[in-house]
Order: structure tokens, then sequence, then C-alpha cells
């Protein structure tokens, strides 16, 4: 540590530190442009101009230059530096007096209004005139994609949207031509952004020169409810912010989480809350000679009731969606428990994951931070670029510093970041496990890491391939004292919550796919819109959206999306979080725990619960980690090894990703047109293509 004094307060900062970063720890704001904490350091906007005691006589950028790097005083003193001094203040305004030559006077329609970091300093550091006369200088906006939009005459040239896209997503498709006042930001050949995390860079851009084009024109801040909540796209848990107005989803921000998703979201996460207002369930429907009507919700549940009774318990089931919270499977499970059926799955890919086994064998055993301590991993039978961006980002920033090597089993795809492919499916697993060079590599690693993906265990020999991958894990060191490296990637948000609670089939129950192709007569699907169902049992939909799950349907009962109603949801690592009501169901539409509570009186079966606080109760009563919210439950190593004592014998057929279109994952993404465009323009060829 060295002591530095800032204006007369001394502080205690590591010798790596930036003047910044101590100015700060002193609790003085220094302000910025171009610094930004995750990505390198440009030192071009000058905004952050101190004054340090001995140094040169002139101003020193306070982000470029280390505490290390100061001199002591004749006699030992510690550094002085000085952050409002007159040379400091006559800094800041002539830089922003610079800063607002060319800038336009858009702020009555930027949408960067409110919310801009060049306002806010101009004002606090600015002077109330200019002395520059002369024309401002024009620049063509440029074409980037459909998610970000372009007004490049209010571009500072900070750069952060060049540093993120070029160090954070890796996907360096955005960069500088020309010197001077003729130097422009833009794509090559203007063709649009490829990153699956580029609505970020609006977010980083300290002016309005990059905004997000769906909410273009939309909104002011100032107008917005702003909802903390949870993301459900992917099974990482990114914190969120909702903004709202009125009953209607206005925009999708990322909230700071250190241990989940720092500060970046995918843009599927964003951009996807169009969907949230396009071909909802708002009534419900039934059945009737071929076609679904509108009905009211007594005579839905009448013919529900009807045919329940009518059914046999064992050829009753359930099968929950990827989108539930941990509340609504609890109710679920215990409803169908009551009506004496074992038949209930959330597993509606097929995945081989099984909670009597322990919870180590299916959650992110090291947890996401734990990424950033791995120096070798293996991918097995996953893509997590596209099936958890923001987890793919930690992987590559850990690979920027350096000493750590990956390798590959599954599909050859684009990581953004260089890894050793070793072959395709089963038999590159276990010729692994007998040895191997990258085997060699994992062993001499201090901490080795093996993720397996939902594309290895969503098959019929999904339980033979976790326990090889399982063996592996053990057989390199990968699981010891303080550290287990053994880690399920899953896709679905409500996955880690559904094996938690047991949402898998009892003694003698169906699985998912068997309920599927006739197994049961009356059939459930909370939010099941990822599986076919059979023609022949007769279909219960609560759901949000027309999708499949709806088409099938003969009875439909809207739900809510996870915008409009409070939950529980248990992310890849284990992690409980509480994700916020935002805004309202539309129409006829109620939360999915009331629909459930409702229909089982009809069915004779009464819940024991009137409010979503009984319920939230009920169920941390029966699984009291739910209730430890934002925290890790540890996991007991020795499952690991259980698992990989199960054996099997695994198929030969290579492994398949279990995401082929990042755009259109669920229900939601299927309704929204932005995401559709996305969509649209991977197929049209601009995609990274697969190294």
């Amino acid at each position: 540590m060295s002591k530095i004094i800032v204006d007369g307060t001394e502080v205690d900062v590591p010798a790596e530190y930036t003047l910044l970063q101590a100015c700060e720890v002193a609790g003085v704001e220094i302000p910025r442009f171009c610094f930004h904490e995750r990505l390198s350091i440009a030192g071009n906007c000058r905004m952050c101009l101190v004054e340090v005691k001995g140094g040169p006589p002139k101003p020193t950028a306070s982000c470029a230059m280390a505490v290390k790097d100061l001199r002591p005083g004749p006699n030992g003193e510690p550094p002085v530096v000085l952050t409002k001094s007159p040379m400091v203040k006559k800094a800041r305004e002539g830089v922003m007096e610079f800063l607002l030559i060319n800038h336009p006077l858009d702020c009555p329609i930027c949408d960067q209004g409110g919310e801009c970091d060049l306002q806010d300093q101009a004002m606090a550091y600015g002077v109330d005139s200019s002395r520059f006369a002369e024309n401002k200088r024009a620049v063509e906006d440029k074409y980037i994609g459909p998610l970000v939009r372009t007004s490049m005459n209010r571009c500072i040239h900070c750069t952060r949207c060049v540093r993120f896209s070029t160090e954070v997503a890796g996907v360096p498709d955005l960069g500088a031509i020309g010197r001077g006042e003729d130097m422009e930001i833009t794509t090559y050949l203007e063709h649009a952004m490829r990153s699956e995390m580029q609505g970020n860079v609006a977010d980083l851009c300290p002016v309005g020169a990059l905004t997000h084009k769906p909410y273009a024109f939309h909104a002011r801040p100032w107008e917005l409810a702003k909802t903390e909540s949870i993301d459900v796209m992917d099974a990482v848990g990114s914190n969120i912010r909702i903004d709202t107005r009125g009953r209607e989803v206005m925009r999708i921000l990322p909230r700071v989480h250190e241990g989940v998703n720092e500060e970046w979201i995918s843009d599927k996460t964003r951009y996807v809350w169009d969907g949230l207002k396009t071909q909802r369930l708002d009534r419900p429907y039934v059945r009737q000679n071929g076609r679904l009507v509108p009905a009211s919700w007594s005579q839905a549940f009448d013919a529900i009731a009807a045919k329940v009774k009518a059914t046999p318990a064992a050829r009753l089931g359930a099968i929950a969606g990827d989108l539930a919270t941990t509340e609504e499977l609890f109710a679920l499970k215990q409803l169908m428990g009551k009506l004496g059926t074992a038949n209930v799955d959330a597993r509606q890919d097929g995945a081989a994951l099984d909670p009597a086994l322990g919870r180590a064998s299916y959650v992110f055993n090291p947890a996401i931070v734990g990424i950033e301590e791995a120096d070798a991993i293996l991918l097995v039978g996953t893509d997590p670029r596209h099936e958890a961006s923001v987890l793919n980002a930690r992987i590559r920033k850990r690979w920027r510093q350096g000493g750590l090597k990956v390798a590959l089993i599954g599909e050859r795809v684009d990581l953004t970041y260089p890894y050793e492919y070793l072959g395709a499916g089963p038999d590159t697993l276990a010729d692994l496990t007998g040895g191997g060079t990258f085997a060699d590599v994992l062993k001499g690693a201090q901490r080795p890491l093996v993720i397996v993906g939902q594309g290895a265990i969503a098959r019929a020999d999904g339980a033979a391939i976790l326990s090889l991958a399982a063996r592996l894990a053990v057989s390199v060191g990968a699981v010891k004292d303080g550290w287990n490296g053994f880690a399920v990637l899953h896709t679905a948000a409500s996955r880690v919550g559904a094996l938690d609670i047991g949402f898998v089939p009892g003694q003698g129950g169906l699985t998912a796919k068997a309920m599927a192709e006739g197994g049961v007569d009356t059939l459930f699907l909370l939010g099941a819109d990822e599986i076919e169902v059979a023609p022949g049992a007769f279909v219960v939909y609560i759901g949000t959206h027309g999708d499949k799950g709806a088409h099938r349907a003969d009875v439909i009962l809207p739900g809510a999306a996870y915008s409009e109603k409070s939950g529980l949801y248990v992310n890849t690592e284990g992690r409980p979080q509480f994700a916020n009501r935002a805004a309202f169901p539309p129409g006829e539409a109620r939360e999915d725990w009331a629909v459930l509570r409702a229909l089982s009186e009809v069915l004779g079966q009464k819940l024991p619960y009137d409010t979503l606080f009984a319920l939230r109760a009920a169920l941390v009563s029966a699984h009291p980690h739910l209730g430890r919210l934002d925290e890790i439950e540890p996991t007991d190593v020795s499952v690991v090894a259980k698992v990989a004592g199960l054996g099997g014998t695994p198929d030969k057929a290579p492994f398949a990703l279990a995401v082929r279109d990042f755009y259109l994952t669920n229900p939601i993404a299927r309704s929204s047109a932005v995401m559709a465009e996305c969509s649209a323009l991977r197929l049209g060829g601009t995609a990274v293509a697969a190294e």
C-alpha cells in the first residue's frame, strides 16, 4: 500500500491504482468520459485532469498515471494531488469548451437526455459560454445494425464502444478511421455489429452518439418507474432493471452484480421487451369442435375439472417450462401430489439430471466468479457464447489475463477466444479420461474447470455422458478440497430451482418425453413451449403467449410473464435471486401461482395458501436454502465422485448444440419483432463464421 494525500486527505491505496481511483478512495469525484473501470485505459478525453504537487507544471491525466509513478516530497512526504486547484478548474473548463465546439444542440431530441454524462459534467465543470463561433463539423450517421442507433455528430471519440467490442465482447467490429477532426467511429464497411452483447455500447456511450434503436423516441427517463428484477432469457440470472410507463415495459437495463453479470447483459435480455406485449394470451380459451373459443375462468376450470375427475391419477401429468418461478413450480408439484400422480418433470429437453444424486451434480459448482480463478477449461457439449453470453464474456476476461488454456468437445463454434478443438462427441471425452495432451494440461493446472453443457446431457445417453465428465473431472484433480471444478451450464432459467424442489418424476413417474409421447391422458403445461405433445392427450396450457403450447392446448389459462410477477429464480450456479413485479398482466391474465391456487379449489384439492407470501413461506420451509437470497449454498464435493461412479455406455453420436438460434429460444423472444430481425440478419450471412 502507498500513502497519498488528495486535497488534504491522506489515504492508503495499492501502488497499482491510478490517480483517478486513488481520488475516489479519498471520496473525491473525478469527471471522466473515456475512462471505465472494466476497459483498458485510453487517456484521450483529458477530462480527468488533476494537479500533482512537485510534478510537471501542467495538469496530469489521472486515469493514465499510477500512484507508484508519483515522487515523494523532498523530505519523504507522501505525494500530494490537488483536484480543486485553479489550474485544475481552468484545465477542465478548457477541455469541456473544446468538447462542445462540435457537439450539436440536440438535447431536446436526444434519447440520452436526462442520463447524459456530457450534460451533467458540462453543468458541473464547464463554463456558461464558448469562445468558438465556427460552424460545427457534420458526420454522417452509420448503420451498425438493428439494435444500436447512431448520431455520430455527437461523438466525442472517447472510444469506449471500440474498447468494449474488442476487449469484452471479443467481436472487434467497431473502430476508428481518419485522424484529428476527420476521425470517425464506424464498423467495417458499415455492416451490422455481430456481437450478442452489442447493446452494452449504448450504455457505455457518455453522450448520445450511440442509443438503443428499439427504444428511440419512446420515453424520457424521468417518466419511467424503475424496478429491480432478474433476467430469464438464460440461466445466468443477470441482474436487470425493468423500466415501465403505466402498464407497459419500455426498456430493460443491466444492474451491477460483480458475482453474476458484472454490469453487462446480452442483447436478448435487453431488447426482448417488445415481445412482452405481442401475441399475448389475455383471456381463457376452451377448445370446442376443434377450435379454441374464448371462455370465462369458471367455464375453463369446469372443463378441466370434468376431465381430471374422469382421468386415473396414473394418467395425469405436468410439464413445467423454462421461465417459471420456483414458487409456481412448488405449487404445481403440490397440486399434482394432491391429485395422486408422480408424473411431473421440468426437463423439457430430456436432460439427464437427477436431484437425488445431490446438488453438486447439476449446478455450476465453482460459481461464475470461479472462472476467473481457473487456469484450464474444458467445454463439453456447450457453446457458452450463445447459451450464456455474459458467462462467456467472463471466460474471455480470464483468457485476456493470460495463462488460460481452453479446449472444446462438441460442434466447432466461434467463442471469441482461441481454443483447442479436441473432437465432436463422447469418444473424445472417453479418450481424455484415459489420458492425452489436454488431460495433461488439466492435471497440471492448479484449478482446472470442466463445463458440461445441455448439448451433452440432453440426450438418451445423457446420464452416461454426465458420469464420464465427472470421472474426467475427478481424475484430473478438478475436484478437491477448496475447489470443485465440475460445472453444469444450464440454458433454462427455471431448471435449477425445479431440480432443487424435486420437480422430477417420483416413484414410477413418467418423464417429460414419455408424457408428451402419449403416456398420459391429461397433461398440464406450465409455460412449456419447447416440447411437442403428441395428439390424444387433453392439454391444459398455463402461459403467456400464443406459442407452441397454446396451439396444442385444449384449455388455455392466461398467465403472467416474468416482468409481471414476483418470484424466485435460481441461476445455473445455484444462487437464489428475487425478481420484483414491474407491470401487470394484460386483460384477464393472472399470476400463475394464483391460477393454480384457484384451480386447486375447483378440483377439490385446495392448496393451503391464499397469498404469494404464504406460498413462499411454505417453499422456504421445505427448502431453507431458497430463503437465503443471493447466497450460494456450499455443495458436497463427494457427490461428483458418486456421479463419476455411475458409469453407463455412451452413444457414438456427436454432441449437438443446445441453442441453434440465439434470438428465438423462448415464447417471449419468438414474439419479439426485434429478435426476429436479429435472427433474420444472422441467418442472412452476417454471423461470424465458425473457425
